[in-house]
């Protein structure tokens, strides 16, 4: 395991620029925040601009789900696993380590981290393919997690988020790596909503999407930084590789405190005093060559993926279809409306007058309802809708999967 560390010339650049209380001209500045009724949340001494953005996300009503819903292994009995709460406060330490070093608003860096998966469904990235497959086969219209985050924080429990932090929450994706993070300058909410529609309508839309600000660009890149190596971790815990399993070191380590350091390293190296981020070459190169061997490795494991195809995607359908049935037939008695739609006109923010959730477009709301559920919730709503359903899934028990003895998880047959 080798840690790199900052050059001696940077170090004494950053301590001298400290000394001398430099303040870097291409942060966003607290006065520079957008915010959809700037009449409200204005900031003050202990509560400034974007800490209340922070504050808002961590107390709107579906950040807690984070607890129960996959990073990336489903179906484990294992406290160990990274779960998706852990996973966006990683993102949001990384990324603010950076930020600090770099001198950019960590206050706006933490808000986009902790709400940037707010509108992830269960199960993971399986979970979003499958909802993005049914919604898409519907409406034409394309499901995205990063997409939905916003619409969970900007339109289903719109509390007046600014547009610096919606901006970075769509933008996070981290499934396209970068060498150079250049932010896009010039958004306004009427461009950012046209964007946000684009995104629905052209598939390719999200791959396009460049932050406006320095912090965005931070935790779009941190995003990756923190689920490399962790995944390789929680594969390991959970018994899905075994020691057997050997990934390439192409400079930047193989494991996650190796990783995580030395990614961090380099960009603060080639990125500090900058208007934009960069990483080497030899480092881009090493983070795909990464990011493809958790995927051959880990996300494309066929034992994973026939769980989810074999029994995931088939509840997903059954769910969906009886939700849409239950709209259109105006079941009140329907969880769809007394676990959702009541729940979510509870909670409406202060500026969409009333209007009543229940008469929007029926997809959208079934959409809603099962991106925000938790794993476990998923699975007994399935059971309590179908009692008799051929579906099913068991867990893998605790000692089924003992820890750090690397032993190869049950047959999926066992696992169901």
């Amino acid at each position: 395991m080798k840690y790199e560390k900052l050059s001696k010339e940077m170090v004494k650049r950053i301590t001298n620029d400290r000394e001398n209380n430099y303040k870097n001209p291409y942060a966003c500045k607290n006065t520079d925040i957008i915010r959809r009724n700037p009449d409200m949340d204005k900031e003050n001494l202990w509560r400034p601009a974007f800490v209340r953005d922070i504050e808002k996300i961590i107390h709107s009503p579906y950040y807690n789900r984070y607890a129960d819903k996959t990073q990336v292994f489903s179906f484990y009995k294992n406290d160990d696993i990274t779960r998706r709460a852990l996973h966006v406060q990683l993102v949001s330490r990384i990324a603010r380590n950076i930020g600090n070093i770099l001198g950019l608003n960590i206050d706006l860096i933490e808000a986009i981290a902790l709400g940037h998966d707010i509108g992830h469904t269960p199960f993971g990235h399986a979970g979003e393919r499958i909802l993005n497959k049914i919604y898409n086969g519907r409406t034409g219209r394309y499901f995205n997690h990063n997409v939905h985050s916003v619409r969970v924080l900007d339109n289903l429990f719109a509390r007046n988020i600014s547009l610096q932090t919606l901006d970075g929450i769509i933008c996070h994706n981290g499934e396209f790596e970068m060498q150079e993070y250049r932010p896009k300058k010039g958004l306004t909410f009427d461009k950012y909503d046209e964007m946000v529609e684009r995104c629905y309508t052209d598939k390719d839309e999200i791959d396009k999407l460049i932050p406006m600000t320095l912090e965005g660009c931070v935790v779009r890149i941190c995003d990756m930084i923190a689920y490399l190596g962790k995944d390789r971790q929680d594969a390991r815990k959970a018994g899905f590789i075994d020691s057997s399993v050997k990934f390439e070191d192409n400079g930047i380590g193989v494991e996650n405190a190796d990783m995580t350091n030395n990614l961090v390293v380099n960009i603060i190296e080639n990125s500090y005093g900058k208007d934009y981020l960069y990483m080497d070459e030899k480092y881009y190169q090493a983070i795909k060559i990464a990011k493809r061997e958790n995927y051959e490795k880990i996300y494309l494991n066929e034992k994973l993926d026939r769980l989810y195809s074999e029994n995931i995607e088939p509840m997903f359908y059954e769910i969906y279809d009886k939700m849409i049935k239950d709209l259109e037939e105006e079941n009140k008695k329907s969880v769809i409306y007394t676990h959702h739609i009541d729940f979510v006109n509870l909670n409406r923010g202060y500026y969409k007058d009333g209007r009543d959730y229940a008469n929007e477009n029926k997809d959208d709301i079934v959409v809603d309802y099962l991106a925000s559920m938790t794993d476990d919730y998923f699975i007994d709503l399935y059971k309590y809708l179908f009692p008799k359903g051929k579906y099913s899934i068991k867990y893998v028990p605790y000692f089924d999967c003992l820890l750090y003895t690397s032993p190869s998880p049950r047959d999926t047959e066992r696992s169901r």
